[in-house]
């Protein structure tokens, strides 16, 4: 039996620079994570186009991979390797000498506060410490762009906070980063633009001043409910006309 076309992502257009924080903010199924697997090769675009550091994601997979790291909050960690030998691994796949990789692995493990479990096993760890690993992993190579996924998702709040200091940090010094998440405190508190999309649309993008002054709503969690309450109207509205274009 038929289900019908179901459209995940629906005209999304972002551009991101070195140095800035995009943030994509809606509620869960709004298309973030379709986003980010198609940016991070995972999934296959069925139409349009995407690059990332000047690389097609279908044509130039390879390349767009070796650019970016991608950090979720459900990444695997293996129980019987250590935080230290789970980075080394990854570092090793992305073809790191051997001398490049330790010096690398030593600046992670000294930047993310890693060292105090760096012998420890995936299955002894934290929560905060396997998330930690799985940012030094999507680290490791010092790719130029970095993809957060609801990364924060799950954690407790100084362990938020703390992977909220390293992105900020990661900005610093210069990374491109996406920030995917449904946590309307965490863009404002961190990111330089962002993407409201609901229902695989994006249905406004600015900086936070630009949102605010366009909707003339200084209150952020107003402003962004009341967004999604007037393009559900919108869709609700095209429905009830024949051939409207509602999917």
């Amino acid at each position: 039996m038929s289900r019908g076309t179901f459209v995940a992502v629906d005209r999304v257009s972002f551009t991101v620079q070195p140095g800035e924080i995009f943030g994509l903010l809606g509620p869960n199924g709004a298309g973030k994570t379709t986003v980010m697997r198609i940016l991070s090769t995972v999934l296959t675009p069925t139409s349009g186009i995407a690059c990332v550091g000047g690389y097609d994601v279908v044509r130039d997979a390879a390349e767009v991979r070796r650019n970016i790291g991608f950090v979720s909050n459900n990444t695997a960690i293996y129980d019987r390797m250590t935080a230290w030998e789970m980075v080394e691994y990854f570092g090793r796949l992305h073809g790191m000498r051997k001398s490049e990789l330790r010096d690398r692995l030593e600046t992670l493990f000294e930047q993310l506060r890693m060292n105090e479990f760096r012998d420890v096993p995936g299955s002894k760890m934290s929560t905060g410490m396997k998330q930690k690993v799985s940012i030094a992993r999507a680290m490791v190579h010092d790719p130029p762009v970095l993809i957060f996924d609801e990364a924060t998702l799950g954690l407790d709040v100084l362990v938020a906070r703390n992977l909220l200091s390293v992105v900020r940090a990661l900005r610093e010094s210069g990374k491109c980063l996406i920030f995917s998440t449904h946590i309307m405190s965490e863009v404002e508190r961190l990111c330089d633009r962002i993407a409201i999309m609901h229902r695989g649309r994006i249905l406004d993008s600015g900086t936070l001043a630009e949102l605010r002054s366009r909707h003339e709503q200084n209150d952020f969690e107003e402003l962004f409910f009341g967004l999604l309450s007037r393009h559900e109207e919108t869709e609700w509205g095209e429905a009830l006309i024949p051939g409207g274009t509602a999917k």
